[in-house]
């Protein structure tokens, strides 16, 4: 990683591919990582970490199942939301999306147990940004 400053705006202008991270820096053992999404992700479980989102532009609904039943939460742009380590969960974004992730490096966009990954999923611990 480059040691100078990183435009979200420029990082998220230099890829098309939906559901498939670019890590564009990284604090202590976290990546920063920002995707563009539409449609649905897959169900998955992070057995040992949280997730943090954070809605750059557009809309993301994460469905949730959770020990009281399934709730889904919809986040406008600006809006933060923390998966719970081990809650199953699946991003949509009803609309083009971009969106800023962390994350410990090396984790995997569907988690440690998931359902069958469609082929517009990009399984990946993320890509240098370039």
């Amino acid at each position: 990683m480059a040691n100078e400053p990183v435009s979200l705006a420029a990082a998220l202008a230099s890829f098309s591919d939906q559901w498939s991270p670019r890590i564009v820096t990284s604090v202590n053992d976290y990546d920063v990582r920002v995707a563009k999404v539409e449609g649905e992700h897959v169900w998955h479980v992070h057995d040992h970490t949280d997730e943090f989102f954070l809605v750059v532009e557009g809309e993301l609904h994460i469905a949730l199942r959770e020990a009281a039943g399934e709730r889904t939460v919809v986040l406008a742009e600006g809006s933060v939301f923390t998966v719970p380590r081990g809650t199953e969960h699946r991003p949509y974004a009803p609309r083009p999306t971009s969106i800023l992730m962390f994350e410990p490096t090396g984790t995997l966009t569907v988690g440690d147990r998931h359902d069958e990954v469609p082929d517009h999923v990009d399984a990946t611990t993320g890509h240098l940004l370039r």
